[in-house]
This record gives C-alpha cells, structure tokens and sequence, in this order.
C-alpha cells in the first residue's frame, strides 16, 4: 500500500483536515497541483470532533428543497456540506441528519465530513503533527512529528480553535466554553457568562432548564433588529426572549467587565454599564469565559505573520495570504482575517463552513494563477447573454448570497468578447486595477434590507449602482433586466 503524502517536497502543502482544509486539498487535487494535506488529527472533521459544546450547530441544511442535492442551486439550502464539481460528492451532511432539527449535530457534521473524504478519495497524512517553520530559499519548510515538508506555499487550515480569554483581572479563573460541564451539573446554580456572541448564547440556552438564575454580560449591545449584522444566530435567542419579556431568570447586560474574583461561596463579578451609566456588583456560583478563540499560529509571528483582533487572527489579503509573511496562506475559519470591504458593517461569512468552502474555492484558483501559471477557464459570453447571465447570478448563486458584499460574478470585456471571469472577492474588483468589467453581488443595507448591486468598471474607474430590492428576491424579471441593461451598456460599447 503506498505510503499516504510522506514528508518531502510539494507544490503546496496543506495543513489541517477540518473542512477548510478539506475543501482546499479537494480543489488542488482537481486541479493536479502536486500537494500534501497533513492533520495532527486522526481523521477528518477538526473542531467538529469536540465543538460545539452542545452538540448542535448554528447553520442549518433543509433535506427538502425546490432544488435536487448535487445542484449549485441546493447550496443554498445547505450550508454545511462541502462543494464539490461532481454532483454525487455534493450534499453529505443531509443525507446524515435525523432531522431532528434543521440544523446537523456535531456527530452528524463529522460523519458528513468523513463521507466527503471517501467520496471524493481524498489523501490526508492523519497524525502528523505540525511543530516548526522555517524559509529556505524560496521554500516555505514544515517540521512536522513525522519529518520535513517543503512547499512554495503552504496553506494553514487551522481554524481559531484555541481557547482565548479576555485580559480581564480574574477571569482566568473562571471556566472557559471549552470546559463547560453536563448541563445538568448546574442545577440550581447562578452563572454569570462573559460574552454575548454565539458561544455565550448556546451555553446559556442550554443551561436554561438546569440553572437558577443566568446573566450573560459584554459591553456592546445585541443588535436583533439585524440579523444578518449581528454575532447572534436565532438557534440561541430563548435567552433573550426571556430577558425582553421580563422574565428574572435571565439577565443579559451591556456592560464592561472589569474584574473577577473568587469568594468562599463562589465568584463575585464587578462591572459598569456602557449603554447607561452605572456600576454592578454579581454574587454567583459559577463563572463562564465565553471570550472566544485564536487562532493556534505557532511560530508563524516569527515569520511574519502579523495579526488582528487582539492577536487572536492572522491579517489577510484578499486572497487570504499573510500581509507581511509571502506564501503563507489561510483557510477555513481563520479567513475571517480578510474582512473584505464591510460595507454597512456587515461582516462575511467567514467563520462558518458556508462562507469558507467559497473562499477556498476562490483560493485554489489565485494559488493555481499565482505559483503554477494554471488559467482558469474563461468561457466567452455572447452579448445578447451578458444581462441573463448576471441575473440569474444575483437570483440564484449561492457564493454572492452566502457571502454577501463579499464575493461577486465578474465578467471582463476583452479582444476576443466579453470573458466570464468568475467568482472572486469584491474588494479584488474595487481596489485593484484591470480590463473594462462589470461585477455584481448581492448586499446588505444598515436596516437589513437585501439588495442586488451592480459595479461597472471602465478606464479603471469604479461605479457603483444598487438596484431596488424584491420581496422574494427575483431579480430575473423585465424591471431589472432594463436596468442592468443600461448600465452595462459602456461594456456592449452602446450608451
């Protein structure tokens, strides 16, 4: 039996096998770039072996959809699969699920994740342990626990799976989300939990039936009137229904923390208001640092690899490498490291599978171009075409509705016709130059409001339309097709 990826010299080597690092090795192996995925795990799946806590996760999957699993429509249906080109390697976690729920357990996002690597036959090095890097030459060189791997680029699927706690006076005594106990061993306790984003929010909602009295405490405020800007899923929101319909049980308080300490019978928990002005003192059982992750850079800062949100996330290009550490690149949760443009303030879909398959696609590509010379394909789009095409994009494409303001269709003028270049980021399109093109994306306004919006670019000058919105976003029909018609008429060479 041949030995699986063994240490040597590769075109690229990736690092990880949750499903950023699946994703990624599925794309380099389609495109026959020479690679090497490695994992310290012992089989796919990376954080989904232990998190969450709770068991259930926040994105869900419909079984049941107007669109047939395996089609690039049902993606949006489900956003915990893997892609993939090949219809029967698509759609494995709702082929798993009990439907229980329409979001997939822990267990059943493994087994989905397992599944796709059997589908697909894809080679992973499981218990090879990443432990140094070096730069020799033009060579990136990993030490692993089973030898040397050298590569022109390296992509770390890392996640931001090591715990991170606040720099607050005290709190490291208090337990992190990752050594939460059994619900029911906070029967009758009070808990307070530092942090109001999704970690905070699952452990509360599953603490609910088993603990006295619950606050959950960080300085901003939730923003529910916008979901799609908020840190905060509906899976979780049972706390916060509680607490707006006055129910003592349930606090949840915008306030900073500013120390803990422990007492004979427990914690005490000192904190002041920031959307009001007041100082509060909490007397609990148990304390909980819901703080959140880093990522798990090893010695990557020695490298170069500089960082952002407190240390805890590798700075990142629009194409996800490092910003001051060349050929070091990311994928999978850490891509959050590569905001975008944030227009409105939202945030892409970054630290969830649904958003990262994308970006891994998109990163294969760039990886592809950028150090094989490997071209994507550019399929010409005949004129009378242009206007469809871009509208069933904004109707339909799952990357532009997932990855909102983030990621768009593009298509290029050039010599030979208007050339289909794809899905790429947005903030590419905007900040870099190039040939006369056109991009859309789908967008999101301050109020939550979904729009479609249409970028021209000619003589490397920017324009930027937003169409009107539709109750159902149908954006295929004869209103939209007028407008975008004009606006891409300097592309067709017509006014």
């Amino acid at each position: 039996m041949a030995v699986v990826a063994p240490p040597g010299r590769y075109g690229v080597v990736v690092v990880g096998s949750g499903p950023g690092g699946l994703q990624t090795g599925y794309g380099l192996a389609r495109l026959g770039i020479d690679h090497a995925v490695i994992s310290a795990d012992e089989g796919p799946g990376g954080m989904f072996r232990r998190l969450p806590i709770f068991e259930r996760l926040i994105s869900w999957t419909k079984p049941e959809a107007p669109h047939a699993p395996g089609t690039r429509e049902y993606e949006l249906y489900d956003h915990n699969s893997l892609v993939a080109d090949e219809p029967h390697w698509q759609a494995c976690v709702p082929e798993l699920m009990d439907r229980t729920y329409d979001v997939p357990s822990r267990a059943e996002m493994a087994a989905a994740l397992e599944s796709f690597v059997g589908r697909t036959e894809l080679l992973v090095r499981y218990g090879c342990r990443w432990e140094a890097t070096r730069r020799e030459g033009d060579d990136l060189v990993l030490e692993t626990s089973d030898g040397e791997y050298r590569a022109r680029a390296v992509v770390f699927a890392l996640g931001v799976t090591t715990p991170w706690t606040a720099p607050i006076p005290g709190l490291e005594q208090a337990t992190h989300y990752v050594d939460v106990r059994p619900a029911r061993e906070y029967k009758g306790r009070s808990v307070f939990i530092v942090g109001k984003r999704n970690s905070a929010f699952e452990i509360a909602n599953s603490l609910l039936p088993w603990a006295s009295r619950i606050v959950l405490a960080s300085p901003r405020p939730i923003r529910t009137d916008v979901l799609g800007h908020s840190p905060l899923r509906t899976r979780y929101l049972q706390p916060l229904d509680e607490h707006v319909r006055g129910g003592f049980g349930t606090s949840i308080v915008d306030a900073s923390i500013e120390r803990v300490e422990r007492t004979a019978n427990g914690f005490r928990v000192d904190a002041r208001g920031t959307s009001w002005d007041g100082q509060l003192a909490f007397d609990v059982d148990e304390v909980i640092a819901a703080t959140g992750f880093r990522t798990p850079l090893l010695d990557l800062p020695e490298l170069g690899v500089a960082t952002v949100a407190d240390g805890r996330i590798p700075a990142l290009t629009a194409f996800w490498e490092s910003v001051a550490a060349p050929a070091v690149y990311f994928a999978g949760n850490a891509t959050q490291g590569s905001p975008g443009l944030r227009k409105q303030g939202l945030s892409p879909s970054n630290s969830a599978v649904n958003g990262f398959r994308y970006n891994a696609r998109v990163l294969v590509r760039h990886l592809a171009e950028k150090h094989f010379g490997i071209e994507p394909e550019r399929p010409l789009i005949p004129p009378d075409e242009l206007v469809p095409h871009l509208l069933r994009e904004l109707a339909r494409a799952p990357e532009l509705w997932i990855q909102k303001g983030y990621l768009c269709r593009i298509v290029n003028r050039t010599d030979d016709g208007l050339s289909d270049d794809g899905i790429l980021p947005l903030q590419v399109f905007v900040d870099e130059p190039g040939p006369d093109a056109v991009a859309v994306a789908v967008e999101m306004a301050a109020d939550g409001t979904i729009y479609p919006a249409v970028y021209v670019r000619e003589r490397n000058r920017i324009s930027e339309r937003p169409l009107d919105p539709h109750p159902l976003h149908d954006y295929e029909s004869e209103p939209y097709r007028r407008a975008l018609s004009q606006l891409v008429g300097p592309l067709l060479g017509s006014t």
